[in-house]
């Protein structure tokens, strides 16, 4: 059966974040993709009243989409511990919008926190997993999938992904037994971004995928992969490694795609495109129903 597909607006992010363009001129524009829904982002929300949040979710599905993922930031890994217990509370509550928007099953993103200099891994891990655990009821009370995303950085962060590098990133998901209400957002281009192989990590994390963004990135002119690489792992978003078309660039969708199909995947695909504008977001999508097509006849 096909996957579906839904287009988040990475190029619009920051300005339906800070106000110069609304959530509902993003949905309004986004009805002339080819796409089954619209991705959101905690960030596009100006309130989380009940009546604004119903009132995005009758524009999302009276434009004829679904709202499949709600990207969260949450910061669990904030050294002070009324931070952390702040974060858990805000997560709670994205789940709760979630639900609204999306139903049953919608996918909830969560990530570990930010890499503060002063946090160990050890204590860090503990924080992130005491916090998974605590809003872990409330996904299952709502009947919402939490998606632990192998991320970089969020874009009004200070610090990169505590778990950015593939070994913290499976030990963490390995650590939540739940199956049903937690699962893994895999996205392959932050598996460049951090110096390591996307197909690596989606072998090792295939059975627990519950969605995926399909992104991809491109070697500006005159630059090596090994320029990129760091001591650590971490390439950040160097100027460097740009976004483009998804399908061509460094990523190798046949071989994550026959992953994913061996493995019996039915969630999601998102474009997290349109750096260059809504020609190549079209662009990506039909390249996602060709791929779909292809693998998940």
């Amino acid at each position: 059966m096909p996957l579906k597909v839904s287009a988040f607006p990475k190029c619009y992010l920051e300005e339906i974040s800070t106000g110069r363009r609304t959530v509902f001129e993003w949905i309004e524009m986004a009805t002339a993709l080819d796409a089954d829904g619209l991705e959101m982002y905690t960030g596009f929300f100006t309130s989380l009243r009940s009546s604004y949040v119903e009132e995005v979710g009758d524009a999302i599905h009276s434009a004829g989409f679904a709202m499949p993922m709600l990207c969260c930031s949450p910061d669990f890994t904030a050294p002070d511990a009324d931070a952390r217990k702040r974060e858990i509370e805000r997560q709670s509550a994205m789940i709760q919008v979630t639900s609204k928007l999306g139903g049953p099953r919608a996918v909830c993103r969560v990530l570990s926190g930010q890499r503060y200099p002063e946090v160990s891994w050890e204590q860090g891990r503990d924080w992130v997993l005491e916090a998974f655990h605590a809003v872990l009821p409330v996904a299952k009370e709502c009947d919402v999938v939490l998606g632990m995303e192998n991320h970089y950085k969020d874009g009004f962060w200070q610090y990169p992904e505590f778990a950015q590098k593939m070994d913290r990133f499976v030990s963490i998901v390995d650590a939540m037994e739940d199956r049903q209400h937690f699962g893994v957002q895999y996205d392959p281009s932050n598996a460049i971004v951090a110096g390591e192989d996307p197909l690596a990590l989606l072998q090792r994390v295939a059975d627990r995928v519950v969605s995926m963004h399909a992104s991809d990135r491109f070697l500006a002119p005159g630059a090596t992969l090994d320029e990129l690489r760091q001591a650590d792992g971490t390439l950040g978003y160097s100027p460097k490694l740009q976004h483009g078309v998804t399908g061509k660039g460094m990523n190798d969708y046949d071989a994550m795609f026959q992953i994913l199909a061996s493995h019996g995947y039915k969630g999601w695909v998102s474009i997290e495109d349109g750096m260059n504008g809504m020609e190549e977001m079209a662009e990506s999508l039909a390249f996602l129903r060709r791929m779909s097509a292809r693998y998940f006849p």
